[in-house]
C-alpha cells in the first residue's frame, strides 16, 4: 500500500522531460455558455485522458457546478467569478443538464463523484502520484485500503479560513505533496479559493479536482443513489431522504430557485 502523510514543507520540482503535449490532449473541450458559467464540454474519455497525463510544467484545476452552485453564484456574483477562474468547468448535474437541452445546448455531464471514481478505476491511474484534501485521515486509509495500488498522499486540512495561518500552513502542506493530481474536498466555494491560492502561487504542477465530497462516496461515508436513481436525475432526493436534516434547505428551498434562473435566461436570450 502506497499511502503517505505528507507533513514536510520542502518543495522540489519534478524533471519535464516528459511533460505531455496539453495542446493536443484538450483539443476535443469546448465550451458552452449557460447560466453565467462558461461550461467545458467534451467525453468522459477525453477527460480521463486529461487526468492521466497531467502537465508537469503547471497547475491547473477543474471544479464541476452543479445546481447548488449555480444558484449561490446568482447571489453572490464573485462566486461565478470563481468557477470562471478555474482552467475547466465541467458540469456537475443531470438537472442543468436538462435544462440545456431545452436549449439546444448540450452540457455532457461528469458528475465529480463519478469522475473520481472512473479516474481511480482506470489501469493508468496507478502510475500518478495522487493527494487528498479534505477528508479525515481515518477515511484516506479506508480509501488506501480500497486502492492499495495506489499513490495516495494524505495533506492534513483543519478547519481555515481564506488567509489565515492554517490556510497558508495547508497550501505549503499541497505543494510539498508534489502531486499530479490534487483531489480538493473542502466544499464550495473554499474549494475553489484554495485550488486558485495554489495556481496563483506557481509551485505546483498537475491537476487540481474540486470534487467535494467524492471521496466520502468511496469510502462509504455517504452512500451513492442507485443508477436508475442517477439516471433520471434525482439523485437529490436520494442525498436528501439519506440527510435531511443537513439538505432540506438546499434542495426544498434553494434548488427550486434554479429553474426561476433559467426562465429569466431563456426570456433574456429570445429577447437578445
Amino acid at each position: 500500500m502506497r499511502c503517505v502523510v505528507c507533513l514536510t514543507f520542502s518543495i522540489s520540482r519534478r524533471r519535464l522531460d516528459d511533460t505531455p503535449d496539453m495542446t493536443e490532449l484538450t483539443s476535443e473541450i469546448a465550451v458552452q455558455d449557460f447560466l453565467g458559467v462558461s461550461f467545458s464540454i467534451s467525453t468522459r474519455d477525453a477527460w480521463l485522458q486529461v487526468l492521466t497525463n497531467p502537465r508537469l510544467d503547471r497547475f491547473g484545476y477543474l471544479v464541476t457546478p452543479n445546481v447548488d452552485h449555480i444558484v449561490m453564484s446568482a447571489k453572490f456574483p464573485e462566486r461565478t467569478q470563481l468557477l470562471q477562474s478555474a482552467d475547466w468547468r465541467v458540469c456537475d448535474s443531470r438537472i442543468l443538464a436538462m435544462l440545456a437541452r431545452f436549449r439546444g445546448l448540450q452540457l455532457m455531464p461528469f458528475p465529480g463523484s463519478d469522475m473520481v471514481q472512473a479516474l481511480l478505476q482506470d489501469p493508468r491511474s496507478p502510475a500518478l502520484r495522487i493527494a487528498i484534501i479534505g477528508p479525515a485521515q481515518d477515511d484516506f486509509e479506508i480509501l488506501c485500503q480500497k486502492f492499495p495500488d495506489h499513490n495516495f498522499v494524505f495533506v492534513q486540512a483543519p478547519v481555515m479560513r481564506r488567509g489565515d495561518a492554517d490556510w497558508q500552513e495547508t497550501l505549503q502542506r499541497a505543494e510539498a505533496a508534489e502531486a499530479d493530481i490534487l483531489l480538493l474536498c473542502l466544499s464550495f466555494p473554499k474549494q475553489e479559493e484554495f485550488a486558485l491560492d495554489l495556481r496563483s502561487r506557481g509551485h505546483v504542477h498537475g491537476i487540481g479536482m474540486c470534487v467535494g465530497a467524492s471521496v466520502d462516496f468511496l469510502t462509504g461515508r455517504q452512500k451513492r443513489a442507485p443508477r436508475w436513481v442517477n439516471r433520471i436525475g434525482m439523485e437529490w432526493a436520494w442525498r436528501l431522504l439519506q440527510n435531511p436534516r443537513r439538505l432540506w434547505k438546499r434542495y426544498l428551498v434553494e434548488g427550486p430557485k434554479i429553474f426561476v434562473l433559467f426562465l429569466k435566461d431563456l426570456r433574456a436570450s429570445r429577447s437578445g
